[in-house]
């Protein structure tokens, strides 16, 4: 029985056209040998759309995303549209909005360090040995980069007084706490829950909701943790974690936190969940974790791991297809074990060779 599947394609700025044509040559190798068909739709964002149309993200763009099966993004921004008003730039003016028009309520980042990959990692080698697999659960549309009101006012003794106001919902913690807990339902059964507790009015809220839906999964391990020390605990004994769950502002750093530690941004890539579809699906948001890396655009030097693992999560979330999705899984570590680096990654191990971008793509299609 053949599928068809409508895909929403937005590379964004800087090396995000570059990453992108390696992700849909993988998708199409899949669809080649089966009898799955991606209609491709691509449409523009971020600085590219500003460039084009004079808007981060354009009514054609969302009217597109809406019509399609799932999102599959790139990146947006650069130093080129940093001097535009801040609600303009490629950033708050597209990924923001795009969240919130789509409800992309939560985002799952898997921070995997491949065995092989220890020795990219710029922690003590015996912290990372054989690698880890962290999966960090991120609230999308609550907190501070929601919160009204916000505001920047010179005061009449001429200082400058700015608010950004955190708010979150009972039930808006309700919803990701029960994500981050069916995740681990799948993994190594033990959610960490990061909060301020201590401190903020919301992460008691927070750490009091994640107690009481705790009880609907008693084969799932909570503990709590307060974000300072677990950006700590992420460097000192990142094995320790299965799944990470927190607030929007926290995921954001904590996330790239444990990026680092699994040896790059380049290698991570991330699912913005919104509206189930039934059966396990959602419509979604399909993105590296990384950003533009305007210094490399264009120069074809630049890994698009993170963004066809991005199209393996894309397949498993979006549509039901999780066999193709752990053959691309699989496929990237079996290049990965077979030494291939690009820059980002390389660190002279031995039996590794320094590629381009389109060669890790050649080298994860033979891999299929």
């Amino acid at each position: 029985m053949s599928r068809s599947f409508n895909l929403a394609v937005l590379p964004g700025d800087g090396i995000g056209p570059e990453v992108m044509a390696e992700a849909l040559r993988v998708l199409d190798t899949l669809a080649s040998r089966s009898s799955i068909t991606f209609n491709y739709h691509h449409e523009l964002v971020g600085g590219a759309a500003i460039d084009a149309v004079g808007k981060a993200l354009p009514e054609k763009t969302i009217k597109t995303c809406e019509a399609s099966d799932a999102i599959l993004f790139g990146s947006v921004g650069g130093p080129k549209w940093e001097k535009l008003p801040p609600n303009e730039q490629p950033e708050r003016g597209a990924l923001l909005p795009i969240r919130k028009h789509f409800g992309l309520f939560a985002n799952l980042r898997p921070g995997i360090c491949y065995p092989a990959l220890t020795s990219s990692s710029p922690i003590r080698p015996d912290l990372v040995e054989g690698g880890f697999d962290v999966l960090c659960v991120r609230e999308l549309t609550g907190g501070m980069y929601f919160g009204q009101p916000k505001s920047r006012t010179t005061l009449p003794d001429g200082d400058i007084e700015v608010i950004d106001t955190m708010v979150y919902k009972k039930s808006e913690i309700v919803r990701i706490a029960h994500v981050a807990f069916k995740a681990a339902q799948l993994r190594r059964k033990h959610v960490t829950s990061v909060d301020k507790a201590n401190v903020l009015t919301n992460s008691v809220l927070w750490r009091e909701t994640m107690i009481e839906v705790a009880k609907e999964y008693p084969d799932v391990t909570l503990a709590h943790l307060y974000v300072d020390n677990a950006a700590m605990q992420l460097i000192k004994a990142p094995r320790s974690f299965d799944v990470l769950v927190t607030e929007n502002l926290f995921g954001d750093i904590l996330s790239d936190d444990r990026a680092m530690i699994a040896g790059s941004l380049g290698m991570l890539a991330s699912a913005s969940l919104g509206k189930p579809k039934g059966d396990g699906l959602y419509f979604g948001l399909f993105e590296p974790s990384g950003g533009t890396a305007p210094d490399i655009a264009g120069m074809g030097i630049a890994n698009p791991i993170a963004q066809i693992l991005s199209a393996a999560l894309l397949l498993r979330f979006a549509l039901g297809l999780e066999k193709e999705a752990v053959q691309i899984e699989s496929a990237v570590k079996k290049v990965i074990d077979s030494g291939l680096r690009t820059g980002d990654i390389f660190s002279n191990a031995p039996g590794t060779k320094k590629v381009n971008t389109k060669e890790i793509g050649d080298a994860v299609i033979a891999a299929l």
